[in-house]
């Protein structure tokens, strides 16, 4: 596929899945790990923001899949950084909220980007941000450009214990 401004990613929390779509098909599916604190844009509350965004900016063009990044910057990271720590690593998509609810993304650095811990992909497992393994986000990255649009879906909440409505009827005479 070219890149295409046409191209659309959208997340859903719920089945911990990002599709990226061209029109109303789905090119893509990978699985992916959201925050394990849940939805929300407060600065500091390591929750995935929902709503409307963009692709503000792509960093790792021509990297290793390999690499970690620290404040952006490309590392080798050790055995023992591997084991351990929370590595931003092979690409980053750095995301922008479109929405007043989620404006605040950008400054609070979320991205969607790879992972030293992909045994947790396809759960709630991160800081914030769209977590994805090494090699579906280098694939995703070089498939989208700066701007292309991105939906985070937040799961649908059902009241318990909520009646069904009727449809009310007026009397007959």
């Amino acid at each position: 596929m070219k890149k295409s401004a046409q191209s659309t990613i959208h997340i859903s929390v719920a089945k911990q899945r990002l599709s990226l779509k061209r029109g109303r098909k789905t090119h893509r599916t990978f699985p992916v790990s959201t925050s394990k604190y849940g939805i929300g844009a407060a600065e500091g509350s390591f929750k995935t923001p929902a709503g409307r965004f963009r692709v503000a900016e792509k960093v790792g063009d021509g990297e290793p899949v390999d690499i970690a990044f620290k404040s952006r910057l490309p590392m080798r990271p050790s055995a023992e950084m591997l084991r351990g720590d929370d590595l931003v690593m092979s690409r980053i998509l750095w995301l922008d909220g479109l929405e007043p609810a989620n404006a605040n993304t950008y400054d609070r650095y979320v991205y969607i980007h790879g992972t030293n811990h992909e045994e947790l992909i396809g759960q709630p497992a991160s800081h914030g941000c769209i977590r994805m393994k090494k090699a579906d986000v280098a694939e995703l990255f070089d498939l989208v450009e700066v701007g292309t649009p991105v939906v985070i879906a937040a799961p649908r909440l059902v009241r318990r214990g909520a009646k069904k409505r009727e449809k009310s009827v007026a009397p007959r005479k």
